[in-house]
């Protein structure tokens, strides 16, 4: 809680993110705080599925002014990149509140102020949203789920495929979590990867060098697409070790989405019936914007913004959106850049505004 003059910067969410926007502030020199949600600077990873892994090496997966711990070409687990966002802030001390979870963002003549749920307070000239997606996961409503038995979660909820041996699995998205979760339980239980689109897998390493080296030399990421609109998604499903292996021998095997539940299962697009015991849905995330002002989020709940500046509200930022910036935006490597440029507007602003700093 800030007493005295206001703050000139507070960042939401303490991911790669939020934590990349501290680092440029804090070399800035500027009068900052980091309010985190959870109980230590890591974001959402301890929240994801154990098993899961970078698609990028470490040396493509650090936050400027700290290299990923480990060889280069390794994939760091969901645990590692945890720990390594923790040691980020510990390393340049970045000021981080814990448990200190938003609910509002309200506009006040010079600036905004930001109140948790536990009731405190803060002042800021300049509020830097980056709370990602993780806390909305995206769960559609399926035909016959009020009088369906069968057992449906979001991926969200996955950690680990010991309590699913020996079920019948459904898993519903051609993304790669969905596949990654679909080949993990197929070695306890009989999987099915259901999906609205052909599943189109792109190998990790073409060539002999990873997908993202090829990105970087070639310069596509880089391109700021985001001055003509959000970037579309055009993730593909990455290829990692033992996934061709395991929709080669059928489990999981591929099919076009259920048409509905049925009491005790799902109903197949061939009209067939089959007793099911989990749909787990591999169907993604929103961004979510509930605390902030009304006027900063479009009437379909997306962020008003270009290029992670605000077209609305002189003042905020936001950081981590998926193609905000450029086609990387979104993932670990394009944290540094895009906060970068983000904070280097907000400086201006912060100039423009004649306050003390």
């Amino acid at each position: 809680m800030t007493g005295g003059a206001p703050l000139d910067a507070l960042v939401i969410g303490a991911g790669s993110a939020g934590l990349a926007a501290a680092y440029w502030l804090a070399r800035r020199s500027l009068k900052f705080t980091v309010l985190e949600a959870g109980p230590s600077p890591s974001g959402a990873w301890p929240a994801y599925y154990s098993s899961l892994k970078l698609f990028t090496p470490a040396r493509h997966s650090s936050l400027p002014g700290l290299p990923f711990p480990g060889p280069p070409g390794h994939y760091p687990s969901r645990d590692a990149m945890a720990a390594y966002l923790r040691a980020y802030a510990a390393h340049f001390a970045l000021p981080v509140e814990r448990d200190a979870d938003v609910i509002r963002v309200q506009s006040q003549v010079g600036g905004f102020e930001v109140t948790a749920r536990d009731g405190r307070t803060w002042s800021s000239r300049t509020v830097v949203a980056a709370t990602g997606t993780f806390r909305r996961p995206l769960q559609p409503t399926l035909p016959g789920a009020k009088s369906s038995a069968v057992k449906v979660m979001h991926s969200s909820a996955y950690r680990h495929p010991e309590p699913f041996a020996g079920e019948r699995i459904v898993v519903v998205g051609a993304g790669n979590s969905g596949a990654q979760i679909a080949a993990e339980l197929g070695r306890m239980a009989r999987v099915t990867l259901a999906a609205r689109r052909p599943l189109r897998l792109f190998p990790q390493r073409p060539l002999g060098h990873d997908l993202t080296d090829w990105l970087t030399w070639s310069g596509v990421e880089r391109l700021p697409l985001g001055a003509f609109g959000r970037v579309p998604d055009a993730q593909p499903v990455i290829a990692v070790p033992g996934l061709r292996a395991a929709l080669g021998h059928g489990n999981p095997d591929v099919r076009p989405m259920f048409t509905a539940l049925t009491r005790d299962g799902v109903r197949w697009a061939d009209d067939t019936v089959e007793s099911v015991d989990t749909v787990i849905l591999a169907t993604g995330y929103g961004w979510n914007g509930s605390y902030l002002p009304a006027g900063a989020i479009s009437t379909d709940g997306e962020p008003c913004q270009r290029l992670g500046i605000s077209t609305a509200l002189p003042g905020l930022y936001f950081m981590g959106l998926p193609g905000q910036r450029t086609v990387a935006s979104g993932t670990v490597r394009a944290a540094g850049p895009d906060a970068k440029a983000a904070v280097r507007h907000l400086a201006r602003h912060l100039e423009g505004t004649h306050a003390p700093h």
